[in-house]
């Protein structure tokens, strides 16, 4: 038996639902229970590590203290549970078939044919497993990158079948992240698509054990009981995630929603101390009634993207929560700034920033 538990998110019917919000505030509430938890990525890409990507590609690069270059949902691990990453916490399919290449060029096959299963499955499995056998956490969350069905993401989605086999009952669970559209021409939520996500990850052989349904409106207890009958999921394994005015409330929604009590019972582990999230109510508390504002300019090369400077503009938030003060950032585009107009760009500033990158 597995004294590390594993908890692996993936997504369905479309990008960009928030996986790295909904991981983080699990992580959140298991570690306001005690449980010491980290998170960590797979990105599908073949790309080394998001070092070489344009940032309107891929948003930022989140660099961590080991140096390594990573995904920018490592941004979000941190500032959610105050836990340092590295390296190990963020892997992508370039360095896994690098690693495996550069293992066949020594002979550490020893000559035999080299495929996706077993040797890259093998590769994946090693490096989820890699914080958990470390002995210093007691639950390891998995982020999958991309959608189930996307082609790059078979590897990651097997690995994923093969370790829930391997670790046994209650030491590894699929939460499923999907989105329940609303159709304003019929007036109603549409469920069909969740459906078709869960059976696309049944087709791979697993089965999801939560469903987080990413949606606009609240969810009935009808749709609720249609999604657990249909995508074969307990009823309170049905969690709504509605949309949310700021990414720091979804885990007192999820908590509400009883996310973390469904993980826990599902894992075996034991469901008897309620999270304290004084701190973390404090801080939203603080956030949402500032006192005062201010206006900072923002200078960067990127700034049409949101995502290309994520860890400034987060900082900003936390900068301003803790002093009791709105933030406003305003984007200044630097090629667009001459000697002429310097002056009118900064009017009503109380503050500039330039972003890192101009040496």
């Amino acid at each position: 038996m597995s004294s590390t538990k594993y908890v692996f998110v993936t997504g369905g019917v479309t990008s960009s639902l928030g996986k790295g919000i909904i991981a983080a505030s699990l992580a959140k509430l298991l570690q306001a229970r005690g449980y010491k938890t980290t998170i960590q990525k797979l990105d599908p890409y073949i790309n080394v590590d998001p070092g070489t990507l344009n940032p309107y590609e891929h948003g930022e690069c989140y660099v961590t203290d080991d140096g390594a270059e990573t995904d920018l949902d490592l941004g979000h691990y941190e500032r959610f549970l105050n836990v340092k990453t590295s390296q190990a916490n963020n892997v992508t399919t370039g360095r896994i078939y690098q690693s495996v290449i550069e293992k066949e060029r020594r002979g550490e096959f020893l000559g035999k044919t080299v495929q996706v299963i077993p040797h890259i499955t093998n590769e994946i499995k090693e490096r989820i497993q890699l914080l958990g056998k470390t002995g210093e956490y007691d639950i390891i969350i998995t982020e999958i990158g991309g959608t189930v069905g996307d082609i790059e993401s078979l590897p990651y989605i097997e690995s994923v079948r093969q370790l829930k086999w391997e670790l046994g009952d209650n030491n590894a669970i699929v939460v499923h992240l999907t989105l329940v559209p609303f159709l304003s021409a019929a007036g109603e939520l549409k469920t069909k698509p969740t459906q078709h996500s869960v059976k696309t990850l049944m087709e791979s052989g697993i089965q999801a054990d939560i469903l987080v349904c990413r949606t606009e409106h609240e969810l009935s207890n009808e749709i609720k009981e249609k999604l657990a009958l249909f995508c074969n999921v307990k009823r309170e394994a049905v969690i709504q995630s509605i949309d949310a005015s700021t990414i720091y409330d979804v885990p007192i929604m999820m908590q509400e929603e009883g996310l973390d009590t469904v993980a826990l019972k599902k894992l075996g582990l034991p469901d008897t101390t309620p999270p304290d999230l004084t701190q973390w109510n404090e801080f939203l508390e603080r956030h949402k009634n500032p006192k005062s504002e201010v206006t900072i300019g923002l200078i960067g090369k990127y700034v049409e993207l949101q995502d290309s400077y994520k860890s400034i503009l987060e900082s900003f938030i936390h900068a301003g929560a803790i002093n009791e003060v709105k933030v406003n950032v305003q984007s200044i585009h630097s090629e667009y700034i001459t000697n002429a107009n310097f002056e009118q760009k900064m009017k009503g500033l109380d503050g500039i920033l330039v972003a890192p990158g101009f040496g």
